[in-house]
């Protein structure tokens, strides 16, 4: 895929400034490695709220956990949205 975006003033200022330091051999390797560093903050972000799901539902008292089988499980996956 190809995409061309326009950037004017102090954006376009320092991606010409950062590419040019050295550190990418072109504004596109700095626009690449900008979506791969978002992309990899949003897996980290999901990572962190299923973490905090996980500990908030390890938290609870045991006598509030229910008990279901592994053919009850796939029901219920089957019913979930977008599968």
């Amino acid at each position: 895929m190809s995409v061309n975006v326009r950037i004017s003033g102090a954006l376009r200022d320092h991606v010409e400034q950062t590419a040019s330091e050295g550190d990418y051999e072109s504004v596109s390797e700095y626009v690449r490695d900008l979506i791969r560093k978002d992309k990899a903050r949003r897996e980290e972000q999901a990572f962190a709220n299923v973490k905090g799901r996980l500990k908030k539902a390890f938290a609870e008292p045991r006598s509030s956990y229910e008990t279901v089988s592994a053919a009850q499980i796939r029901a219920l996956a089957r019913k979930r949205p977008g599968k």
